[in-house]
């Protein structure tokens, strides 16, 4: 008698297929690297004559030191500043005005630390208020003002994304975070020498105009992403509470007071060993002639100087935690608890069952939610998210609460759902359902070009690159036993750090609420505000084409993100109609 399958046995064999096609489908790269010690990654396909191509430099906040925190992510900014032949109208009079400039900017620096002495014993309380300067530092500031608009004049304003989008190239940005920073574009098959010669020429030739005034850039990039949005502030503290020792403590976007004193003595040093290339990687993705693609990389990226100095491991490890540290805050923002826990770095034999643990608390789907949301009704939203980084990990909870319910029952609520990960094996079935939509999504994202090339330098700039191909399978030979011994080795209080929000009602006289964020959740309007700060800084092609990208993913977007979607949208409707 043959058996029929029902929808769901139906869905779990297609769920199935799909992973035993994406474990057969392994990627196949081929790795080039060259004398100077950068690593080149080729991944040819047929199809559309167009390249996602991209290169990671591996630093991130987390290799710098106090004193110069942010200046992985300045140095984001500076890459698009153009080389002595990109972005400038007299290169020799432009080199100039920079020599002029630092020279003026250290005697700026003598009297910025007379304001620093002040402040210590108490003269002054806010060393950037003018009324505190003295007339020569004034006067310093005028001159280098005078400078920087000399400067200004001579630019050849976003030359470097003109050369690109002129050839037909589209959707060039970069990202810094606490391990990596990346830069990544897609061009035209037959524009690929114009991407070697770009992306080598700004690292063999960078010329970095507006070092100072783009340190101002950052602040107010900070502002918005951080200081601006309802929880940034307290969630960066958090942070600073939750790392003792480790250098995830401070934020990407660096200390305010670090920022601002960035010299470009030490942002060129900064430079000259973590942009080198035996710490760089490249990759390619798309439709290219591979033998000729080796020979543009050995032509151009070859060019590059080795620096015989390697980069530094980083060396402080977070300490083993001894108690349960705890903080409380009131913003403008609905009640909400969030518990994070020390885990263990990207790599760690325990890494692939912490994951899978995050996704069988996680979406609408997951324990989190079915049970503090429509079972108990104490929270609007709950979730989970395990974060392994390069050096650390962290696995984190978080709900927000109904109302009438306060932030200290829904995390206990939390705490419930992890105890009965501890002392129950999770069934093997809903284990099996996690693995295949893993399955199923590691299948699909092999498919794009442009996310395939992202994937394969963030693996390679952790484990390497073929830690992307062997992650599938450490997903899949995850055990009801890995569950319930991790649940119990990291769930401890004393791992844990806790931040509980109270609402804090806005000022009175506050002005009407801004209509986009109707809806959002908190964390949500945290997300908006970094993505509205980066449309900012886009340009109206950049922004058209990302436009695009949303609204042909906007179909697939589960029901949870459309409202998120349709703010940022919106943004970009703003700045595509203002023309800027």
């Amino acid at each position: 008698m043959t058996q029929r399958l029902g929808r769901a046995g139906l869905v779990c064999l297609v769920l199935l297929l799909a992973w035993v096609n994406a474990s057969a489908q392994q990627v196949q790269v081929q790795e080039l690297v060259l004398d100077n010690g950068m690593k080149v990654l080729f991944v040819p396909r047929k199809g559309d004559p167009n390249v996602a191509a991209g290169w990671v430099a591996k630093v991130g906040s987390v290799n710098e030191r106090p004193g110069i925190t942010g200046i992985s992510h300045l140095f984001e900014h500076m890459m698009f500043k153009g080389t002595r032949t990109i972005g400038t109208s007299n290169i020799e009079e432009d080199l100039k005005l920079q020599a002029r400039m630092d020279g003026v900017k250290g005697q700026i620096r003598v009297e910025e630390q007379e304001q620093i002495r002040r402040l210590r014993i108490g003269d002054i309380t806010d060393v950037r208020d003018p009324k505190t300067r003295s007339a020569k530092h004034q006067q310093l500031l005028d001159e280098l003002a005078a400078l920087e608009k000399a400067q200004r004049d001579l630019l050849v304003k976003n030359e470097f994304d003109r050369v690109y989008t002129t050839a037909g190239a589209s959707g060039m940005n970069a990202g810094t975070s606490n391990d990596f920073t990346i830069y990544y574009i897609n061009v035209p098959s037959n524009k690929l020498e114009l991407w070697f010669w770009m992306e080598s020429d700004r690292l063999a030739n960078p010329v970095f105009r507006e070092f100072y005034s783009e340190r101002d850039v950052v602040r107010e990039e900070r502002r918005l992403r951080t200081e601006s949005t309802p929880t940034g502030k307290f969630q960066e503290e958090f942070d600073a509470m939750f790392w003792s020792a480790s250098p995830y403590h401070w934020p990407v976007v660096g200390w305010p007071s670090d920022v601002e004193a960035i010299t470009r003595e030490e942002a060129l040093a900064y430079f000259d060993l973590n942009y080198a290339p035996n710490n760089l990687t490249a990759c390619l993705v798309g439709d290219f002639n591979l033998d000729a693609a080796k020979q543009l990389a050995t032509r151009y990226f070859g060019r590059l100087k080795r620096n015989p100095q390697e980069p530094s491991l980083v060396r402080t490890r977070e300490i083993e935690p001894q108690a349960e540290k705890r903080m409380t805050a009131y913003a403008e923002t609905n009640p909400q608890a969030q518990a994070r826990y020390l885990t263990v770095a990207n790599g760690h034999r325990d890494e692939a069952a912490l994951d899978v643990l995050s996704s069988l608390l996680s979406g609408r789907t997951g324990r989190l939610y079915k049970s503090l949301v429509l079972d108990q009704k104490i929270a609007t939203t709950a979730g989970a998210g395990h974060n392994s980084q390069k050096w650390e990990g962290y696995f984190q909870l978080t709900a927000t609460a109904a109302p009438s319910n306060a932030p200290e029952k829904v995390e206990q609520a939390l705490y419930k759902e992890i105890e009965k990960l501890q002392t129950t094996k999770v069934d093997a079935r809903e284990l099996q359902k996690v693995k295949n939509q893993y399955a199923a999504d590691t299948f699909r994202r092999v498919q794009d070009n442009f996310g395939l090339m992202l994937q394969l330098l963030l693996a390679d700039n952790t484990l390497g690159w073929r830690s992307f191909n062997e992650e599938p399978a450490k997903i899949q030979a995850v055990t009801p036993d890995d569950i319930q011994r991790v649940a119990s080795t990291y769930f401890k209080p004393e791992r844990r750090g806790v931040i509980l929000y109270y609402t804090k009602a806005a000022p009175a006289g506050a002005g009407a609420a801004d209509p986009l964020l109707e809806g959002l959740s908190d964390q949500e309007k945290a997300q908006f505000a970094q993505a509205r700060a980066m449309i900012q800084q886009l340009s109206v092609e950049q922004a058209k084409l990302m436009l695009q990208k949303l609204e042909q993913a906007e179909g697939q977007a589960p029901p949870e993100a459309q409202k998120l979607m349709k703010a940022i949208k919106a943004v970009l409707q703003q700045k595509i109609g203002k023309g800027e």
